[in-house]
């Protein structure tokens, strides 16, 4: 069953999911569970089953697979976190690739590489020359390339379910009891595990810990109906690179594999995470910026001018201190790990550490000392 990534206040993102759980009776305990069914949690509820056959492991989301910042990403898949290079982080992209071919999913992966554009300099030889304060142009090419975030949620959740894993939906974790095991508690039950990993997000800040130290937002994206190879190649997109600038303001975006190009800007700045679940795309201040990057949109090449918007669309993102990935023990036990707060920068690098948090929740690996909680 194929199923839309869609949200009638977030909108519509270009993204399917192939993928529906098969109907199973939720267990009063396991060894293993895993609360949120993103990248990050997929993966490592897929590499748990690997690393430790015999040992359940139950996987909750409180929406539908891939509802959160996985299925509103736009697919760009980078080598670095939001804060560079951090120690002990390793090859993200040759660790994904791998995860990828080892587990067998097809997303379509496509590493040419990325542009970094910027309007000061550039290659002389810059296929990117946008009006945009200033000319954007290509000013480099970095590691990188894209994915369909659907094909890869979908291929994900079926290794890990192929692999003896439980993944419920619609299941909303609303409180946890911290001691010997983790009890988590939802709205008529509740599941003993003997070791958690919240890979909730942007999303639940308090059940994570991490209320304190990560900052939810709401960030936007608009993607064109299909255009034609000439139209294409006079963007500069031809070669299938997406894109990112190194100044503001910020602008990132690729090109589909229908011909459409995508485009993303803007941070709606919230005071709680728990105003996510209002931002409407039709209203107030998310419209307001939403027609400010169409309008931006068109301003940026001839080609664009009379483009027709054929997906809409708004999602959550999580940024932490100094833009570094949070991946520590909980504040409250040492039988749960949290991961997440990839600024942007987790589409990659989510199913790589995904794999981490399966070794470590195992003790097959220790935590990186990037922070704590």
């Amino acid at each position: 069953m194929t199923r839309t990534l869609s949200n009638p206040r977030w909108g519509d993102s270009p993204w399917k999911v192939d993928f529906q759980p098969a109907p199973s009776p939720m267990p009063g305990e396991t060894e293993f569970a895993v609360v949120g069914g993103g990248f990050s949690g997929l993966s490592a509820a897929a590499w748990l089953r690997r690393f430790a056959p015999e040992k359940g492991v139950v996987l909750l989301e409180s929406g539908t697979i891939g509802a959160g910042s996985s299925g509103r990403t736009g697919g760009l898949a980078l080598a670095e976190t939001a804060a560079g290079d951090l120690p002990g982080l390793g090859d993200v992209l040759t660790g994904f690739t791998s995860i990828l071919k080892e587990l067998e999913i097809d997303c379509d992966l496509a590493l040419p590489g990325v542009y970094e554009i910027g309007r000061s300099g550039g290659l002389p030889d810059s296929p990117i020359a946008w009006s945009d304060s200033g000319t954007l142009r290509a000013m480099k090419q970095v590691p990188g390339g894209t994915v369909d975030a659907g094909k890869m949620l979908s291929g994900l959740a079926r290794v890990a379910e192929r692999g003896g894993a439980k993944i419920f939906e619609n299941v909303r974790v609303e409180d946890a009891e911290f001691g010997d095991c983790v009890c988590l508690r939802y709205s008529g039950g509740e599941l003993r595990a003997r070791k958690v990993l919240f890979a909730t997000n942007a999303m639940s800040l308090e059940l994570s810990g991490l209320a304190a130290q990560g900052q939810s937002k709401f960030t936007l994206a608009v993607a064109t109906e299909p255009l034609d190879e000439r139209q294409i190649e006079s963007l500069g997109l031809a070669s299938g690179r997406p894109f990112y600038t190194i100044d503001f303001p910020y602008l990132w975006g690729r090109m589909l594999p229908a011909g459409g190009a995508l485009f993303g800007a803007g941070l709606v700045h919230l005071e709680n995470w728990r105003e996510l679940a209002a931002q409407n795309i039709e209203e107030g201040e998310v419209a307001r910026l939403l027609a400010r990057l169409e309008t931006r949109v068109r301003a940026l090449h001839p080609v664009l001018e009379e483009a027709r918007f054929a997906y809409r669309w708004g999602g959550p993102i999580l940024i932490a201190e100094g833009w570094t990935p949070v991946f520590a023990r909980h504040p409250r036990s040492s039988h749960a790990v949290v991961l997440g707060a990839f600024s942007g920068h987790g589409v990659a690098q989510s199913v790589y550490l995904g794999r981490w948090a399966a070794e470590a929740l195992c003790e097959r690996r220790p935590l990186p000392n990037w922070n704590s909680l």
